[in-house]
């Protein structure tokens, strides 16, 4: 079907309200929408969620406020009668439902084409037997696993790979009913729970303790590719990527490793023919450049929505125009509007980002973090350097935390396990066994926790003891003359200090705190005399802008960022 024969595109959105799926894909879906207007072509969207953008007005053509499952989708195709259908922009959800679709032939009988990455590359990504042999025909390691029907199966497929293990229910949200297995007992307790979601489980050999990383990656109908952004997990490998703090670009790879594993990632997509945007998520050796390529979502996922606000790089606009026929070399950037959008961004600064848990309004639920995600939202912050983007995302995720330091609410009982269990707390128990004296190595041995992180959030802990052997600042700020002070305060020791905090994430409070303000006066006279101090020095921010969509569609941006490099 040529690029002019497309009148009519139906939009599988984000599925109901539900952890694993909506709004993670609104801004996806949103996109794609964006892409089809822009082209003059009438978008139907099916998306159940009314809190959406996409569901906005004017932002889909028609719009139904139905389930996403193939009984109501096939009635809305008799009504419709669209040309074409987008399968990969409202999640898992969609994409099984496509699938669906696909399978009981109500695509073909009705005449619809699925835009984009075909079905059958779909189920091949999705299919975990036909995923290993794919990518055993072009030599790309995976990792050992099984595909099991029954417990029995998972029984003799846990023993024939040796434990520990992990379970994985195929063609599940958000990791549901995954999770490691150390013994029969643990086996058998996962297993009951993963068939409960899924007809299909997959029993996998344990890596725990590997770096996760992931690579977002575009390709068109000629088959040109470009990596747009690569991720790496703050946590190793057996924590959901939901559950994890994630920076990008990558910090602890070798150059070596970052271009082995990009390489991968363009030989992958090319082999399994995803037209548009596809995520590849690899397990590192830390101790080799030994890999296994852990799945690829032949959709948008949630790491492509930050990879589209961290890079500017639109990529759920771009997949949408590619899914219709284009090559990169047609699309322009867009915000050069000149140059092609065939390039791939350079980031000169580090996005984090960190998820939030509600689950202290539930009673009973277990607090321990593992491969089955938990988490119910994430904030985006963006700095000059890794600590600087972390503490402003601390500050964000409406725990009332105040940063990596200075947060007295905290109280943990047990550092060393809760260190080697890990919870929704895991970065700030980090943080406390840093205070209390625990080595980079000690906590990088019970957590695997990669050793530049650790160490540049010992860099945080160094910081703020700097700053409390400054106590006696605001008795100093009383007794002497205003110009004296200035003085005082435009010390070498002094000013450079109060620069690297700034520099390295420090809120005016968290510094009031640990120069004993707080204990002097209000809580918000103390962080506006610390910015007063700060204005005496010349210590202001800049505002940086990053290439996006922001002038064109600001509800769905993050766009400009404040820092003190």
């Amino acid at each position: 079907m040529e690029k002019k024969d497309i009148k009519k595109v139906l939009l599988l959105g984000s599925g109901a309200l539900k952890i694993g799926q909506a709004g993670e894909f609104d801004y996806s879906g949103a996109q794609a929408l964006k892409a089809l207007k822009e082209e003059g072509i009438h978008s139907v969207l099916i998306n159940p969620n009314i809190a959406t953008v996409q569901t906005s007005k004017d932002v889909a053509d028609t719009v139904y406020f139905q389930p996403v499952t193939p009984e109501f989708v096939e009635r809305i195709i008799e009504k419709e009668r669209p040309d074409g259908i987008l399968l990969s922009f409202g999640g898992q959800t969609a994409l099984n439902c496509g699938v669906e679709l696909y399978e009981k032939g109500i695509l073909e009988k009705y005449g619809v084409k699925v835009l984009g990455t075909p079905v059958q590359a779909i189920i091949d990504t999705e299919d975990r037997d036909l995923f290993v042999k794919k990518l055993d025909e072009i030599d790309v390691k995976t990792i050992k696993s099984e595909a099991c029907s029954t417990v029995e199966e998972v029984q003799k497929a846990a023993h024939e790979l040796g434990f520990p293990v992990i379970l994985r229910a195929a063609y599940a949200l958000g990791g549901l009913g995954s999770g490691f297995c150390d013994n029969e007992e643990q086996l058998l307790a996962q297993a009951e729970e993963a068939f409960s979601f899924s007809p299909q489980v997959l029993v996998e050999k344990s890596l725990k303790g590997w770096k996760e990383i992931e690579y977002e990656v575009v390709r068109d109908q000629y088959d040109n590719c470009i990596t747009v952004c690569n991720m790496e997990n703050f946590d190793p490998l057996g924590i959901h990527t939901g559950e994890s703090i994630v920076v990008a670009p990558s910090q602890t790879l070798t150059n070596s490793e970052y271009h082995k594993l990009r390489a991968l990632a363009i030989k992958i997509i090319r082999h399994i023919g995803i037209v548009g945007e596809c995520n590849v998520q690899y397990a590192l050796d830390p101790n080799s450049e030994d890999y296994r390529v852990i799945e690829v979502n032949a959709r948008l996922s949630r790491s492509s929505a930050l990879a589209s606000k961290a890079t500017g790089y639109p990529l759920a606009f771009v997949a949408a125009k590619l899914g219709l026929g284009y090559g990169l070399f047609d699309l322009k950037n867009s915000v050069t509007k000149t140059t092609s959008a065939f390039f791939e961004p350079a980031l000169d600064y580090v996005v984090v980002k960190i998820p939030r848990w509600d689950l202290t309004k539930f009673h009973g639920v277990k607090r321990q973090l593992g491969s089955s995600m938990k988490s119910v939202g994430e904030v985006m912050a963006i700095g000059r350097t890794f600590e600087e983007a972390l503490q402003k995302g601390l500050r964000m995720i409406g725990q009332g935390m105040h940063g990596f330091v200075e947060n007295h609410e905290i109280k943990i009982a047990d550092i060393a396990t809760s260190l080697h269990e890990p919870t929704d707390m895991r970065v700030f128990v980090v943080s406390k066994a840093l205070q209390m004296g625990y080595s980079v190595e000690q906590i990088h041995q019970l957590t695997k926790i990669d050793r530049w992180f650790l160490e540049k959030l010992k860099h945080i802990v160094n910081i703020d003891e700097q700053l409390h052997e400054y106590t006696h600042l605001s008795e100093v700020s009383e007794f002497m003359e205003p110009s004296e002070f200035k003085e005082y305060l435009q010390s070498p020791e002094v000013a450079l200090l109060l620069r690297a905090a700034k520099v390295y994430g420090f809120s005016d409070f968290q510094i009031a705190r640990a120069v004993g303000l707080e204990h002097r006066m209000k809580m918000e006279q103390a962080g506006l005399t610390i910015r007063k101090w700060r204005k005496m020095l010349g210590l202001v921010p800049t505002v940086n802008q990053i290439d996006t969509l922001a002038a064109e569609y600001p509800a769905q941006t993050n766009y400009l960022y404040l820092s003190y490099l």
